[in-house]
């Protein structure tokens, strides 16, 4: 199979459907897989650290299809699920394992910050991968990125046998500051590094935009998701050869495929609606969280900090207080509140998004506890 997919839709599994145990819903996730690959789209993209998810992919992929049929990815984490190199190393031979794909067409170093690359470093995995790759266990091997532009220049200065990188792009984040979308990409461009896109739909946040945004795509064409407009933003940039999506419903996967089976790039008229939705964001104050649960691993406390920033965020974008105070109840009811927060630090040296956690967190406590 070529290195780039035919079309540019990828299957995200790190938010697969949940059954009401909190388990990953395998069946519905098969269907889901059909008609993923019934509509010739073909890369799957799962990692070390989703639970369940390699296991998942197994069932629903693995054990039905022929190998040949599609291309999956996985990752290995050097600061979640290890201690050492031996243990991070052992990755590899676990998500193996779990998925039974005998090979991975694309593997890739998992989420690279300013505070986390060098454990990569410390613990040989670079030279791992390649060997991995000359096994022929590993088809191609890049890594997923979330720091400034300077250390991934660095980076791919350093190793430029990297086949692609992995960066969260999406409109909202496109001249973010602390994201650099933008710029991140324009790096890979300038290396000649294919880009693999994650968070398109900024944790399904653009999916449901505030509601001078929404009346703009519709008033544009009335029949197009919110979260179409997301997805072909990014998939229109030259350089991405895949942009993923972490479709946790069947309606999510035949929305996706309604657009993408036959991508069109968007036009001028539609870049220039995305311009204006990016500056309606810029004049709103959001907690910019994707629900990614990095922050929440090694949390002392226990704080479900992703459910209690979508609680702020539904005061924050709608001022809706009531309908925040409901769900922050719920999400809160047999889990540690806001208020809890020991002010650590440790969410915030997790945090891809760079979010000031305690601060955020002092925010929640003030408007719910």
């Amino acid at each position: 199979m070529e290195f780039r997919p035919e079309k540019k839709l990828g299957f995200g599994l790190m938010r697969l459907p949940k059954l009401e145990d909190g388990s990953i819903d395998v069946e519905q996730t098969k269907d889901m897989v059909d008609l993923f690959l019934e509509n010739g789209f073909t890369y799957f993209d799962t990692a070390f650290v989703y639970e369940g998810s390699e296991d998942a992919i197994r069932q629903a992929l693995v054990e039905r299809y022929p190998r040949e049929s599609y291309t999956l990815a996985t990752k290995m984490n050097g600061w979640l699920g290890c201690d050492d190199e031996a243990s991070c190393k052992a990755q590899f031979d676990t998500s193996l394992q779990r998925t039974g794909a005998g090979y991975f067409d694309y593997y890739l170093l998992h989420a690279l910050q300013e505070n986390t690359y060098q454990k990569y470093d410390e613990y040989h995995v670079w030279d791992y991968v390649k060997q991995l790759k000359e096994e022929g266990k590993v088809k191609h091997y890049g890594f997923s990125f979330h720091a400034k532009p300077e250390l991934l220049e660095e980076l791919l200065t350093l190793h430029p046998d990297v086949d692609f990188v992995q960066l969260q792009i999406n409109y909202a984040d496109w001249e973010d500051e602390n994201v650099q979308s933008r710029r991140n990409y324009e790096v890979c461009v300038k290396h000649g590094k294919p880009v693999v896109v994650m968070e398109p739909i900024k944790g399904g946040s653009l999916a449901n935009p505030l509601p001078q945004i929404a009346e703009m795509f519709k008033g544009y064409n009335p029949d197009d998701s919110a979260a179409s407009w997301a997805i072909r933003f990014v998939a229109s940039l030259e350089n991405v050869m895949v942009v993923l999506s972490g479709m946790s419903t069947l309606d999510q996967m035949k929305d996706n495929v309604s657009y993408m089976k036959d991508f069109k790039p968007l036009n001028e008229e539609e870049q220039e609606i995305i311009v204006k939705a990016r500056k309606i964001l810029d004049e709103v104050e959001i907690v910019p969280c994707t629900a990614c649960h990095y922050c929440t691993e090694g949390c002392p406390m226990g704080i479900p900090i992703p459910e209690i920033f979508s609680c702020l965020n539904a005061v924050l974008q709608y001022n809706d207080m009531a309908a925040g105070k409901r769900r922050y109840e719920r999400v809160t009811a047999d889990k540690a509140k806001a208020g809890d927060c020991i002010q650590c630090g440790q969410c915030e040296g997790a945090c891809p998004q760079r979010i000031n956690v305690i601060e955020r967190l002092q925010k929640a406590s003030e408007l719910f506890d």
